[in-house]
């Protein structure tokens, strides 16, 4: 991350913006009792999101962000260091997963969609994933100079999570600022 990028995402202005709208971000969507994080990064969305959520764990592939985190929460969380590409956790562990922010940070399509598949297989029958990230623009470039900017076009969201097997796919965006996405793991067939 540049150092514009790294101050704006870690700033209190930053925290409290995410704050205001992690509410709705989530409305509407039951994130059950075991919700998981993947790139929370400074934490501006953590911390918005625990006070939400039963049970929130978070994966950060920092490990220097991972550590901050650690002590931050102090327990209240559980942070693991890792990659969001290639999870330490069992299948079906989550009743919900979450990506605020981050999947533009991945550099390369095949990981951000190994990413999708890894949440599908870390989400109970029947969970949700709800993600929101930036879009291509020239703020968004600009604020990303010598940094990773792999933003996600919105025509391809939904046959990506598709091939990873989701389900009831929504997303909507606005150009040249934000997506907002959901999508759900198939409940278990009856016998």
């Amino acid at each position: 991350m540049n150092l514009v990028h790294r101050k704006c995402c870690s700033s209190a202005l930053w925290a409290k913006a995410v704050a205001a709208e992690m509410p709705g971000n989530v409305a509407g969507f039951d994130l059950g009792d075991s919700v998981l994080e993947i790139g929370p990064g400074f934490g501006a969305t953590t911390r918005a999101l625990v006070g939400l959520v039963p049970r929130l764990t978070a994966i950060e592939i920092d490990e220097t962000s991972a550590d901050l985190l650690e002590r931050e929460f102090d327990g209240r969380v559980r942070i693991v260091q890792g990659d969001g590409a290639a999870m330490p956790f069992e299948d079906g562990e989550f009743s919900a997963v979450v990506c605020f922010t981050m999947l533009h940070h991945v550099p390369t399509t095949a990981l951000q969609d190994a990413i999708f598949a890894e949440a599908f297989r870390v989400l109970r029958p029947g969970g949700v994933l709800r993600a929101i990230d930036g879009l291509e623009s020239l703020p968004f470039r600009l604020l990303h100079i010598g940094d990773t900017m792999n933003a996600l076009d919105p025509v391809s969201i939904w046959p990506r999570l598709t091939d990873a097997g989701f389900t009831d796919i929504k997303v909507d965006h606005i150009p040249k600022r934000s997506v907002r996405f959901s999508a759900r793991k198939p409940a278990q067939k009856r016998k």
